[in-house]
């Protein structure tokens, strides 16, 4: 079984990633987290509070939430679970460690990914994932949507053409 690593801004829309993810024939049993990385603040107050910071799953929506679970149930021969982790620091080390420790086996990015911050501590995960030592791909999630658009359209069409010729 893999282990995948997904950076995200939590959008809805970023999880279409897991249909590239779970489409690839390579992959054949997976669990997917979903992560966002912070820096550190300079504030020892906000240091001090760090084990408390239930706060930043607020950033989740429950529409994300909701489509996790949607996934699961869809791919649930192939995706064994859908996880949330937050990543606090900026310096590649820390983040092998995290690595390590999550067991991670593959970081999966989407072709088109724009690092989007949900707060000012946000930092863009792509400096972390280069030094990380993890074998990192990226996936194309237009494809995918387009396939499934040409698929409603074709059954659309032909509903029509029925329709047409009775």
């Amino acid at each position: 079984m893999k282990r995948i690593l997904v950076p995200t801004d939590f959008k809805v829309e970023g999880t279409k990633i897991i249909d590239a993810i779970a489409l690839q024939p390579d992959l054949k049993e997976v669990t997917i987290i979903f992560l966002h990385a912070f820096k550190l603040s300079d504030s020892i107050t906000n240091m001090l509070m760090l084990s408390r910071r239930s706060r930043d799953y607020e950033n989740v929506s429950d529409e994300f939430y909701q489509k996790i679970d949607q996934y699961t149930a869809k791919y649930q021969g192939k995706v064994k679970s859908i996880g949330i982790e937050f990543f606090y620091g900026s310096t590649a080390a820390a983040f092998k460690n995290l690595i390590e420790g999550l067991k991670i086996d593959l970081i999966v990015y989407a072709q088109d990914y724009n690092f989007k911050p949900i707060n000012k501590y946000s930092i863009d995960p792509k400096y972390l994932t280069s030094r990380s030592g993890c074998q990192v791909l990226e996936l194309d999630t237009r494809v995918i949507a387009q396939e499934k658009e040409l698929f409603e359209t074709k059954m659309l069409n032909e509903k029509r053409t029925n329709t047409v010729s009775a």
